[in-house]
């Protein structure tokens, strides 16, 4: 069973800068896709950001990029969210998904599994 448990979230002014972490367990997820997804009350949840364990290639939402960088640490099966230069528009619950179904690494209906999220607050 994986489980996946994201952290790191709170409150930060515009402009700086927070490190989220998704721990997973279960199984070993060096060669999956991992991802990075968040949702605003009321809309749908959206792509941020996934990392192909394969070879280690990146995808961005193109809102992000640039500000934003995801990483893993295969040893500890964990997967990063660096997030700099926040907006308040990047308000939102950030959570890591896993076991993509398909190719589309940016449709969240796709993944299988999810962790709890976190909230990420960016004052102005």
């Amino acid at each position: 069973h994986v489980h996946l448990v994201e952290s790191g979230g709170g409150l930060v002014q515009a402009g700086g800068s927070l490190r989220l972490s998704c721990a997973a367990s279960g199984r070993t997820f060096s060669r999956d896709i991992m991802g990075w997804f968040r949702q605003v009350l009321g809309k749908e949840r959206e792509f941020v950001a996934a990392l192909r364990g394969s070879d280690g290639r990146t995808f961005y939402e193109d809102s992000v990029k640039g500000r934003f960088t995801i990483s893993r640490d295969n040893a500890k099966n964990t997967v990063y969210l660096q997030m700099g230069s926040l907006k308040p528009e990047d308000t939102a619950v950030y959570y890591c998904a896993t076991d993509l179904r398909s190719l589309s690494w940016y449709r969240a209906s796709d993944y299988g599994s999810w962790g709890q999220g976190t909230q990420v607050t960016v004052s102005s």
